[in-house]
């Protein structure tokens, strides 16, 4: 069932001040790097929550599976904190969003002629 917002009473009430977003160059980094492994066919659909303290970016192989990756922003005191998951385990965390997505970045390995 839908339900009605009143905006102003919304707004009035201070609703969404702890919301949590990806700012402009976040999603850029986070958009750049998803586009470079769609190119490879390594992974083919992505989704973004806002969900109040937690803005989380999930990355998913299949349209119908579960994520393979979600990378999540939140506060961490006075700070932002990004952190990502796999299988449920935290993979890596920290204050720098290019920091924490080294970890997605493809090794080079050699290739034999």
């Amino acid at each position: 069932m839908t339900e009605l917002i009143d905006f102003s009473e919304y707004r009035r009430r201070g609703a969404g001040k702890q919301r949590v977003y990806f700012d402009q160059s976040e999603l850029r980094l986070l958009l750049d790097m998803y586009s470079r492994r769609v190119a490879t066919g390594e992974w083919r659909d992505y989704a973004i929550d806002f969900n109040g303290p937690v803005a989380v970016f999930s990355i998913f192989r299949h349209t119908h599976e579960t994520p393979i990756y979600a990378i999540a922003k939140r506060r961490n005191g006075k700070h932002w904190e990004f952190i990502i998951r796999t299988g449920g385990q935290t993979v890596k965390r920290g204050r720098e969003l290019p920091d924490v997505l080294k970890v997605l970045e493809k090794k080079l390995r050699l290739v034999d002629a």
